[in-house]
């Protein structure tokens, strides 16, 4: 399973439109530039949060590699333990 660049290009052009399209229209006052750094990094960071989700997918941890010997051991010392 490999990344495509057609996700990473959309979400990239959605997150773009938020945090650098989106500051333009923000009314004047005098909190217009809070707002737009605001605006900015709501977007960065929702976009970069999206980027980690998708890009662990790529090798997800399935979990620890065990020896034959292990789980034998296991599976011998579990099902002494019904109930």
């Amino acid at each position: 399973m490999g990344a495509t660049a057609i996700p990473i290009l959309a979400f990239t052009i959605i997150w773009g439109i938020v945090g650098i399209g989106l500051p333009f229209f923000v009314p004047k006052g005098p909190n217009r530039g809070i707002l737009q750094v605001i605006l900015v990094m709501t977007a960065f960071t929702c976009w970069l949060f999206w980027l980690c989700c998708y890009m662990a997918q790529m090798n997800p941890l399935i979990g620890p590699k065990l020896d034959s010997a292990t789980i034998k051991m296991l599976a011998r010392e579990w099902v002494t333990l019904k109930i």
